[in-house]
């Protein structure tokens, strides 16, 4: 079977932030040093290769990049310094776009100026709504003696847009995993069919590791960015189940008693997604650890959204506590543009993307180890049939 190749790939991933990876000589030390690969999965050498050779196609069909966590072992023992680590990054980021049929992650990713201009465009159109609105429905009815945020924002109303913007950005997501599924699991669809009662059985291993990124304990010796990334996730899941699932209850201008259990979460997940957050922007600033020293452009993006959120979604509770009326409109209209644009800029097509992508790749590898051993296993019982 021939493979298509794309001469320019080493080329296009230099625009998706490769270090050094056409100085690689496949030696395999990075490989060798590596805690996570094993005989089936012998990255990083195995994926520069293929890069190397243009062989794109190949790439789009391993789960290779996204079992790699970047602990930088391969970067230390590279006798080139081609940066190993660097390149598995970079092609997870054009693995990303390619997932994207629409092409605007690519974009995004290969662009300092699109990702600003997209940025800039998503919180003037945010800003604009919050304007038209009001202009409708006659700015007089604003509350202005004391703060009515269900006034100003209706939470049904809000919340209705939020819930169809959840949709839009849920079937983005869900058309790159359905390709990237496509991809890893047409080879071996080819060879034997794969029952669904095998999918379903394995819906737990996507589960445990999307919530808790286990393996990227057994990645080098420091648990200390796997500590950073549950906390991350766990209060990013946190306000997103209270803002699509509970909005309602969350946004009221009710004020509720200190110990009443919608504060607490809020502030749960306030305090854990600026921990995470500021930790991460320090890291990238410092540029330290092995995966912060060539951060790409878009690598700063999540984590400044997050923080920015985070603050602002402060600045509105407090300034509601405070009863100051516009200042809390002012801050929440702020607070609305950039989680619009953080979501417009990440869900499917970003950074945000890998949240899916990583468990996604334990899952279908753990489907596909465990449906050629059951295919080895129903060969073996024809066998001895015979």
């Amino acid at each position: 079977m021939s493979e298509r190749v794309n001469p320019n790939l080493l080329l296009q991933l230099k625009d998706y932030g490769a270090v050094g990876a056409e100085i690689c000589f496949n030696c395999g030390t990075c490989t060798a040093t590596c805690p996570l690969t094993d005989d089936e999965h012998p990255f990083p050498r195995n994926m520069i290769r293929l890069a190397q050779l243009g062989l794109g196609e190949k790439i789009m069909a391993s789960t290779d990049p996204w079992l790699c966590y970047y602990c930088g072992d391969c970067a230390d023992s590279c006798p080139r310094q081609a940066e190993p680590g660097e390149t598995m990054m970079a092609i997870r980021r054009w693995l990303t776009a390619q997932y994207d049929r629409s092409g605007h992650s690519g974009k995004l990713y290969t662009s300092t100026r699109a990702t600003v201009y997209t940025i800039l465009r998503l919180m003037l159109v945010t800003l604009a709504a919050f304007v038209i609105y009001h202009a409708v429905t006659g700015f007089d009815r604003i509350v202005t003696d004391r703060v009515a945020l269900n006034t100003f924002a209706p939470v049904l109303l809000v919340w209705g847009l939020v819930l169809a913007h959840g949709l839009f950005l849920g079937y983005r997501m869900f058309s790159g995993v359905r390709e990237m599924w496509r991809r890893v699991m047409a080879p071996i669809s080819e060879l034997f069919e794969i029952p669904l009662s095998l999918y379903l059985e394995e819906a737990k291993t996507f589960v445990l590791h999307f919530f808790t990124q286990k393996r990227w304990r057994d990645c080098g010796e420091d648990h200390h960015r796997w500590l950073n990334h549950f906390l991350l996730v766990s209060g990013y899941v946190t306000m997103l189940v209270l803002v699509l699932g509970l909005l309602w209850w969350f946004q009221t201008d009710e004020l509720y008693p200190i110990y009443h259990p919608q504060r607490w979460l809020g502030y749960y997940a306030t305090i854990v997604l600026i921990y995470a957050s500021v930790e991460a922007l320090v890291g990238r600033a410092r540029k330290k650890d092995h995966m912060h020293r060539f951060s790409h452009h878009t690598d700063w993006l999540f984590p400044s959204f997050i923080l920015i959120g985070a603050v602002t979604g402060i600045l509105v509770h407090a300034f509601r506590y405070a009863g100051w009326p516009w200042p809390t409109y002012i801050i929440y209209v702020v607070h609305v543009m950039a989680m619009i644009a953080m979501l417009d800029t990440e869900v499917g097509i970003g950074k945000w993307a890998h949240l899916f992508y990583r468990p996604l790749a334990l899952y279908l590898e753990r489907v596909k180890t465990r449906a050629k051993a059951e295919a080895v296993e129903r060969a073996g019982a024809v066998v001895a049939a015979d």
